[in-house]
């Protein structure tokens, strides 16, 4: 009897896998399989919750290395270990029982170097050795396509690759953020800061990203520019046109209308000279990566970069849309004849009605050598009914109704428009007028109609014949220059894309160059979410600005690869390499302690130049907030991670912890529990089930849950 045990990534996985096959019985840490044909002995799927492994924190190497101190950085163990994530003890028990017991190991994690990482770190963390590993590859959870993966599992030779790309770059980003963040710290303390900066290996150029545009835009003198503009009256309408001249000098655009004899604001003749007439097709936009998507979502809704991925993965988990967090805007030929298959369905689901174009694969939509671990973001072969489809959230039908129309798009005919152009001469200065109008809506009719505004915006130029005289009054017209615009979320995401490239066509977007951005696909919409939390940005009505916490962490790294993005890309860039067996794991992590040894010595001297400046954030940490229970000259303070005694020297060691069973213990409560020894009964604490309890202090001032209170 062969024993097979398959780690899924979390629960809603595990139990989509499940649902491919027959269930013989659930528990809570693992749900066992009856034999079928894939699994003629059954199975068992086990599952991580999140992050059941991590990387140990520094004081778990060396109890001295907890206090921020400027000589004992760098802070880099001799080797890296994990431990188990803290409350998850009892799932990484069951893991580690199951796979003590199996004859075969399957790594059914999500398909990536996320997926890589969790998977094999639980297994080291196991001490499970010598068991044959296979990895589940698939890109959908619908049942057809989870019994197909499991009947044909890979070997995980490009699984360990990935897994050591996984950790290279956590074992760089924790190195880089433990000892960046307290070098940093410390000296702006010595300088009177009394917060902390938390600093990242990508965080921190995404940050100086958002403070360049803060400085152009700061830094721009709006300057006022001429034009002539002239208005025409035609037979069948009017137009304007202007003539070939921008000049910040007014006097030289007065200067050409006197050479050419004429005044302001008085009627005069125009002839129609030339007529440019050009048809124009352009093609439905690419298949959506995750990046685009959350592009196009954030243009149109506001959504931002994290709801999307959070809605998309709903989406997958509901086994509706293909993976996720894909970097592909391709797919294989594979997935193009299942599309092709339902057309006719998706058509009714989107409530739309065309006849395809072509039938066959177009290379700029399907092209196999294009896709690696995953392909673009399509619908699967699951069509929802209505029923489903009105059970959807608003977010969740929105995005899915814009990766149909995308994908029923490169069926659809191209969006077809007329140019024209036309040329007026008056006094033989010639003006030139352009305009649109539509031909075919084509594949445009799937998407929904731009605003109002937007349509305004599109000239349309009246029927004019050459040769035709036109009535014609022409003025000088001041306008001033516009500095640079705040990025939006959506913006953002690209900026991190194409490392600072502004690219902001919607049709440009897609044909972002294979550029190694900041971070990767499915870590971009976190790092501005951390960004936020960290209070290094803010978001209002979707433009990005940057706070005064922002501004002194950018003066303060400044000039050192920390602000440099395209730095930051090409250690993107040897990470990939990594992940394709041409670089190396030790490689990478030499050379990220080299890079902290250069900012140690380099950051004294950069710091000089920072202007320590109120960050308005609240002087929380280091602050009284309650006398010591224990002690007679103690008060307890909020020491960032924990409260604790402040005659800590003294010997008192009196500590709380922030959290406890899942909740946030706030600076009052503890306050409660110092001066009264007990709080009132309080909601949400995480156990096996969610509930409510009182807190006591005890005589050697531990915090003790107290049921017997009632609410």
């Amino acid at each position: 009897m062969t024993r097979v045990v398959i780690l899924a990534e979390k629960p809603s996985q595990a139990k989509a896998y499940a649902e491919a096959f027959t269930i013989q019985e659930k528990t809570k840490t693992y749900i066992q399989l009856k034999p079928d044909e894939t699994f003629p002995d059954g199975a068992t799927i086990t599952w991580g919750v999140g992050h059941l492994v991590e990387l140990k924190e520094p004081h778990d190497y060396k109890p001295e290395w907890k206090r921020w101190k400027l000589e004992q950085l760098p802070i880099v163990p001799d080797r890296f270990l994990e431990k188990v994530s803290k409350g998850k003890w009892e799932q990484f028990q069951a893991v580690k029982k199951l796979f003590q017991q199996a004859d075969v190991i399957v790594n059914a994690a999500d398909v990536d170097r996320e997926g890589s990482n969790i998977f094999y770190s639980i297994l080291r963390l196991t001490g499970v050795k010598g068991k044959p590993v296979q990895r589940l590859w698939i890109n959908s959870l619908e049942k057809d396509e989870v019994r197909k993966g499991f009947k044909s599992l890979q070997n995980n030779d490009r699984d360990l690759r990935m897994f050591d790309e996984a950790k290279a770059r956590q074992i760089s980003d924790w190195m880089v953020g433990i000892n960046a963040s307290r070098l940093f710290t410390l000296h702006l303390q010595k300088k009177g800061f009394n917060n902390h900066l938390s600093i990242g290996r990508v965080q921190s150029p995404t940050v100086y990203l958002i403070y360049q545009r803060h400085k152009e835009i700061e830094n721009f003198v709006s300057e006022p520019f001429y034009q002539i503009e002239g208005l025409f009256q035609a037979e069948k309408g009017s137009y304007k046109g202007l003539a070939k001249i921008k000049e910040k000098d007014k006097a030289k655009v007065q200067a050409l209308m006197d050479k050419h004899g004429l005044k302001e604001n008085e009627p005069l003749t125009g002839i129609v000279q030339k007529i440019d007439k050009k048809t124009k097709h352009m093609k439905s936009p690419k298949l959506h990566s995750l990046s685009t998507l959350q592009s196009v979502a954030n243009r149109r809704w506001k959504y931002t970069p994290s709801q999307v991925l959070k809605t998309m993965q709903k989406l997958y988990e509901k086994r509706l849309v293909s993976y996720p967090r894909t970097d592909c805007n391709f797919i294989t030929e594979n997935e193009f004849a299942y599309l092709v298959k339902n057309l006719n369905q998706y058509q009714e689901t989107m409530n739309v009605s065309f006849s395809p174009v072509s039938l066959k694969p177009n290379k700029r939509y399907v092209n196999n050598s294009k896709v690696q671990e995953h392909y673009a973001i399509i619908p699967t072969k699951s069509v929802p009914s209505q029923k489903k489809l009105n059970g959807l959230s608003r977010d969740e039908q929105n995005i899915y109704r814009e990766v149909l129309a995308t994908t029923l798009a490169m069926f659809h005919g191209d969006y077809v428009y007329e140019e024209t152009t036309i040329f007026t001469h008056v006094h033989d200065l010639p003006f030139k007028s352009t305009g649109k109008r539509e031909v075919d809506r084509g594949w445009k009719e799937l998407f929904p109609k731009p605003s109002k505004a937007k349509q305004d915006k599109e000239v349309l130029l009246p029927e004019v014949r050459n040769g035709e005289e036109v009535g014609a009054k022409l003025h000088i017209k001041e306008s001033m220059t516009q500095p640079p615009k705040p990025y939006t979320e959506g913006q953002l995401i690209n900026m991190m894309k194409t490392c600072g490239k502004l690219v902001d066509d919607e049709e440009d977007v897609e044909i972002l160059k294979e550029v190694e951005g900041l971070g990767t696909e499915a870590t971009r919409s976190s790092i501005i979410e951390t960004i936020k939390a960290q209070n290094y940005i803010e978001v209002k009505k979707n433009n990005v600005s940057i706070t005064a916490k922002g501004i002194m962490l950018c003066e303060a790294i400044e000039g050192t690869l920390l602000s440099s993005p395209s730095m930051t890309a090409k250690w993107e860039a040897y990470l990939k390499k990594i992940g394709s067996g041409e670089g190396s794991k030790q490689m990478f992590i030499k050379q990220t302690r080299q890079f902290i040894d250069k900012l140690i010595q380099e950051t004294p001297e950069s710091i000089q130049k920072v202007h320590v400046r109120s960050t308005g954030e609240k002087k929380s940490w280091n602050e009284p907030i309650a006398k010591c229970p224990a002690c007679p000259t103690g008060v307890i303070m909020d020491r960032y991670k924990f409260y604790a005694c402040s005659a800590y020297k003294e010997g008192c060691k009196v500590t709380f912890p922030k959290r406890l069973a899942g909740k946030t213990l706030t600076k009052n409560m503890i306050k409660t529990l110092c001066e009264k020894k007990r709080t009132k009964v309080l909601k949400g604490f995480k156990g096996k089930k969610t509930f409510s309890t009182a807190l006591t202090l005890d005589q050697d001032y531990k915090i003790k849950f107290d049921f017997k209170t009632k609410a």
